[in-house]
């Protein structure tokens, strides 16, 4: 216990400093963090207790549950309709986009079609925790802002409608299985019942006790409680959660933000899983992806600025903020992780998976989030790395 406190608290201590630093070098916070994650991790220092493997996953989840919540607050039916076709364009446009440049394009170049279309689909994946949270950091108000939280709350679940059709229909080609088709529905469909389900009775409820505001006992009780049906009901908490804050939104009309309460504790929550995130990274296994790797990051890239482009145009956005839609969203993390360990498991055969899945998520970790600010200062909406 004495050394579960005592990593804990260096760790907040840590976070503080990386934001002191990133205000001087205009550096991303989740950049500095995740690298400081790397460097105290096994890959380099190896200060952390063995123990943070069971502490990862749960923080991880925490965090992710809030920011799930606070993105799906924006889906409130005045924004929806001020930003709705902008996020739904967007959105759909960049996750297909992504999908089929980089499946066929390590399909043409000569990467196996099973492996080359799982990770078309793991590609999709955005790291919304990320995003937000550079949002945030920069201060960033406005149109081009809005839509991104917009887009990062919901392009993961076209994300896992894309990953659950690749993943089936893999299993059908090779026979590994067909119940995939039935988890993937119960997953998309159990996590949206299961926000309906809790939002509902929260959009009424909370901010009786207090008149005004929910308590923070009210929010963080419903946002613990959605997390936990979700595991036990082995659906998405992350869409569960979308789904939930979007519900209370729209349905709570005896209070103006419901989601005060988690913003003033989400913070040591997302810094803890930021440098474990770090920490988690396993550096040696990059040798092993060669070149298959260094393309798939490349056709991600090449997928996210292309999408970013057609969803863009299609939803009419500004001219001049089109091209910086797709090197916003590039930030990726601990979804693709979770698509990769889930075609590992069921597809073992595929060796090269795991280790392109952590390359991605050491370059987009480190690289995406600067990218996010550097979009959203030349659209006028924030602060440039750079100053």
């Amino acid at each position: 216990m004495a050394g579960l406190l005592i990593t804990l608290g260096a760790l907040l201590l840590a976070g503080l400093a990386a934001e002191a630093v990133g205000r001087r070098t205009r550096l991303p916070r989740v950049t500095l963090l995740i690298v400081m994650g790397v460097v105290i991790g096994p890959a380099v220092l190896d200060l952390l207790p063995a123990e943070r493997i069971v502490w990862y996953p749960r923080l991880a989840e925490l965090a992710l549950l809030m920011v799930g919540f606070l993105l799906g607050g924006e889906f409130t039916a005045a924004r929806l309709r001020q930003y709705g076709v902008a996020v739904l364009a967007v959105s759909v446009a960049v996750t297909l986009v992504t999908a089929v440049v980089v499946g066929a394009g390590l399909w043409l170049l000569g990467v196996p079609v099973a492996l080359a279309l799982l990770l078309g689909a793991i590609a999709t994946a955005t790291d919304p925790a990320a995003c937000a949270d550079v949002v945030s950091e920069a201060k960033a108000e406005g149109a081009f802002s809005r839509t991104l939280l917009g887009v990062v709350a919901i392009d993961d679940v076209w994300g896992m409608l894309v990953f659950t059709a690749a993943l089936t229909g893999v299993g059908l080609a090779t026979g590994t299985g067909v119940d995939g088709v039935w988890e993937g529905l119960w997953e998309v469909g159990g996590a949206v019942g299961l926000g309906v389900g809790l939002g509902a009775p929260m959009a009424w409820l909370t901010g009786r006790i207090k008149p005004g505001e929910p308590t923070r006992e009210e929010a963080l009780g419903m946002v613990l409680l959605c997390g936990g049906l979700a595991e036990w009901l082995e659906v998405s908490y992350l869409l569960a959660a979308v789904v939930m804050g979007a519900v209370v939104a729209n349905l709570a009309r005896h209070h103006e933000r419901p989601f005060r309460a988690i913003e003033s504790i989400e913070t040591p929550f997302l810094v803890l899983f930021f440098v474990l995130s770090g920490a988690s990274l396993q550096l040696d296994a990059l040798g092993d992806v060669g070149l298959v790797g260094v393309a798939y990051v490349v056709l991600r890239v090449l997928g996210r600025l292309m999408g970013g482009l057609l969803g863009a145009a299609a939803a009419g956005m500004p001219v001049a903020t089109r091209r910086w839609v797709g090197p916003a969203l590039l930030p990726q993390a601990g979804v693709a992780l979770g698509m990769a360990l889930v075609a590992a498991e069921r597809l073992p055969e595929l060796a090269a998976l795991l280790p392109v899945a952590v390359l991605s998520t050491v370059a987009f970790e480190l690289a995406g989030p600067i990218a996010t600010r550097i979009a959203l200062a030349r659209v006028g909406e924030g602060k440039s790395p750079r100053g």
